[in-house]
């Protein structure tokens, strides 16, 4: 399976509401009955926040993925688990994307060549 690193610097966060938020670029918005979340380039993040956390990088699975497969993110997060690395995941209709912080990506890219994956 292909992976590709995306270039962005990303930050999550969570948010009272969307009113200071313009869509651009890459984001993701979650939304429960019990919190909204936001994960967005850094430059585009809303500069009141209720929690806010820097300094996450992409990897997204290329290409797109069926709906029938399976294992996809536990694959993915096993192996960055075996090796202590935190990761935040988001998916979309298409694909699946983990977030790993800036300072364990190279040590995330590694461990995943190490499993098998290969890197566009």
């Amino acid at each position: 399976m292909k992976l590709q690193i995306l270039p962005q610097a990303l930050t999550v966060c969570k948010i009272g509401d969307l009113s200071a938020f313009v869509p651009s670029g890459l984001y993701f918005i979650g939304n429960t009955d019990a919190e909204l979340s936001l994960v967005c380039e850094t430059e585009r993040a809303p500069a009141q926040t209720l929690a806010r956390e820097d300094g996450w990088r992409a990897l997204r699975v290329a290409g797109t993925l069926d709906f029938a497969l399976t294992g996809i993110l536990s694959g993915l997060a096993g192996a960055l688990a075996g090796a202590k690395i935190g990761i935040f995941a988001v998916s979309t209709y298409d694909t699946d994307y983990i977030l790993v912080k800036k300072e364990r990506l190279d040590r995330a890219v590694e461990v995943l060549k190490e499993a098998g994956y290969r890197f566009d």
